[in-house]
């Protein structure tokens, strides 16, 4: 038996290190003929190279050793495309690892060891080495390459596949050039009928899984988990923590359909496109500018909104945009007038920024996933109209027709209904288009009995007018057993927002403080519509219009033309990761300067303060005089 290498008294970096070198003394005795590169790994940021000590050793690396477990790889699979090396599996762990592990690496504070860490008795020596000698000798086991976790504490072994990480300095060397994904020219993409909007099936990507999700080098999160006593849906959902403007935030990706199999398709696909969108995936230079010297080469972030002045002057995270600052842009398309635009990278990877760019918090508004750039752009042009057309309805204060619900064709929305009506709930859907033709319909689920949870919003937008119902409904499904439980949980805290808008600052507060009896009032105009008509008869004249000719470019030409007949630019970033485009994945985000764009938090709605607000019902038609600023319906947004 090994004598234990334990070490006992020294800083925690330091204790780590010795651990290391006298595990690499006792692996090397026993493979003289291949001795393993062992480093440690947790004790320093290694998502910043020039932070990690071991920087120079760690690609090569092929024993890790944090303090709870030893990890060995990661060993190359059967695909020579899918390479990864010890820089891709630190950063890949890191991110994975608990809110305090990841502040005292990534902002320097200082941590103390626990006791006498790591314990390296004998028999773990014994496990490792046995270990090693099997990965050395088994050959791969899958595509993929692979890493073994061996726990240090109850000596289980687990084997995951790696994924390759696109930001490794290692594998992805940066030479100046600055990195972009291949613009494809819109080109025309044959759909499996006339009907259908999605090229592919969810089902038909062969996700990794297994790399997607597990708890030592998951791209997407530890694991994921399944809601078995939801009465509404099937829900599967994941999470990680992502670095942003205020620190590390919990990112949250689901999918909710009716069966387990197909929200866990789903809920990848949104957690891809969230990965791709939160943060730019690709190595090299972005160019940056003032938007001064780019001139009309560049889009001009105020027409996409900006917050109040008083916002500006009492929000420490934000400034107001300085044409004469240079500020990062990443490269993107008009499709209006067919020419490279550039944009600020603030307006497109939402959690990333500088200090130079922090005159907005964007979200993932208007981006998407497909199996082409052309159905990502038209999904996300799809997104884009929705929300504007929802904070029209609510902040305009419209008179919006309800959709008769019992005249929709398709069984899954009557499903759905006496779903939500079997936990209490009541299911309206309205026509909330104002200025725009495409099908965009609000969902808005009513407590019968009046408590907690009252009122619950969600929306869709589609070319058919059915899914979009659907949508909607099905958004709706996913709030309404958890709304009740939300406010029960901060009864005080919401009630103070009712009274003080100014307190409603995240995303979850907008959607909870509807959960309250009390702000039923404040959605009087949804609570008696103007009138109620059959989907075939509102949606007549909109049928009339759709291409219907086998090719999607056709559908992506009449967004685009919806839009730009209105008087709107249509500008697509391509954010398509490395990882996504292996597995053929395209991620877009869209970009309609002058729609109203979400935003969360009160003194943070960029709507309120835009022409579109209030020009878009004359526009329509609907009246023959601008909105006056006391017609505005001065209340949080209820959108989820």
């Amino acid at each position: 038996m090994t004598a234990d290498l334990a070490p006992t008294t020294a800083p925690p970096a330091a204790l780590m290190d010795t651990a290391a070198r006298a595990l690499g003394v006792a692996l090397a005795e026993r493979h003289p003929a291949a001795p393993p590169l062992v480093v440690p790994l947790g004790t320093a940021d290694t998502l910043v190279p020039g932070r990690d000590p071991h920087r120079a050793e760690r690609p090569a690396a092929t024993i890790h050793l944090t303090w709870d477990a030893v990890l060995i790889g990661p060993w190359r699979g059967t695909d020579p495309a899918e390479r990864a090396c010890g820089q891709c599996l630190a950063m890949r762990w890191q991110r994975l690892r608990t809110r305090s592990e990841r502040e005292a690496w990534e902002t320097g504070t200082a941590t103390r060891a626990a006791g006498e860490w790591p314990a390296l008795p004998g028999y773990v020596v014994d496990a490792v080495s046995s270990l090693y000698e099997r990965a050395l000798t088994a050959g791969p086991s899958g595509p993929l390459p692979r890493v073994t976790r061996l726990d240090l504490a109850t000596l289980q072994v687990t084997s995951v596949p790696l994924l390759g990480e696109p930001l490794c300095p290692h594998c992805v060397p940066e030479d100046g050039t600055p990195a972009v994904p291949p613009r494809t020219a819109p080109m025309p993409r044959p759909k499996p009928s006339p009907e259908a909007y999605r090229l592919r099936s969810p089902r038909s990507y062969a996700l990794p899984a297994d790399a997607l999700a597990n708890p030592v080098c998951g791209v997407l999160g530890a694991t994921t988990w399944t809601d078995v006593k939801s009465p509404t849906t099937a829900p599967v959902a994941g999470s990680v923590f992502m670095r942003g403007y205020a620190g590390l935030t919990d990112v949250t990706w689901s999918g909710q359909a009716n069966s387990f199999r197909a929200s866990r398709d789903l809920a990848f696909l949104e957690g891809l496109e969230r990965y791709a969108g939160t943060h730019r995936r690709r190595r090299g230079p972005l160019l940056t500018e003032s938007y001064d010297v780019l001139g009309d080469r560049a889009l001009d972030p105020r027409e996409c909104g900006l917050y109040a002045p008083q916002t500006y002057r009492d929000d420490p995270m934000l400034s107001p945009f300085a044409p004469d600052r240079p500020i990062p842009w990443v490269p993107g398309w008009s499709l209006r007038d067919e020419r490279p635009v550039l944009v600020p990278a603030r307006l497109v990877h939402y959690s990333a920024g500088l200090a130079a760019d922090d005159f907005v918090f964007e979200c993932s508004n208007g981006c998407a996933i497909g199996s082409c750039w052309e159905e990502a752009v038209l999904f996300g042009l799809l997104e884009l109209i929705e929300r504007d057309s929802f904070l029209l309805g609510w902040y305009g204060n419209a008179a919006l027709t309800e959709i008769d619900l019992g005249s929709c064709t398709r069984g899954t929305i009557h499903a759905m209904v006496d779903r939500a009506a079997l936990q209490g709930y009541d299911v309206h859907v309205f026509d909330n288009r104002v200025d725009l033709p495409v099908p965009v319909a609000t969902g808005l689920a009513v407590r019968r009995d009046g408590g907690p949870g009252t009122l619950a919003f969600a929306a869709g937008a589609a070319f058919d007018p059915e899914t979009a119902v659907e949508s909607a409904v099905s958004e709706i499904l996913t709030y309404i057993p958890h709304l009740p439980g939300q406010v029960r949980e901060r009864p005080e805290e919401l009630e103070a927002m009712a009274r003080d808008f100014g307190l409603v600052r995240r995303l979850p507060d907008h959607a909870a403080l509807f959960g309250l009896p009390e702000m039923a009032e404040h959605a009087a105009s949804y609570l008696r519509p103007a009138a109620v008509r059959p989907p075939g008869e509102l949606y007549a004249d909109w049928e009339r219009r759709l291409p219907r000719t086998g090719d999607l470019l056709d559908d992506v030409r009449l967004c685009r033309d919806v839009l730009t007949g209105a008087g709107f630019d249509v500008i697509a970033v391509d954010q398509t990761t490395p990882e996504q485009e292996r597995l053929g994945l395209r991620t877009v985000c869209t970009l309609v300067p002058g729609l109203l764009p979400i935003d969360f938090g009160w003194t943070r709605q960029r709507a309120l303060h835009m022409l579109r607000l209030r020009t878009a019902f004359r526009r329509a038609g609907l009246r023959g005089t601008d909105l006056g600023e006391d017609e505005l319906r001065r209340v949080p947004h209820p959108f989820p």
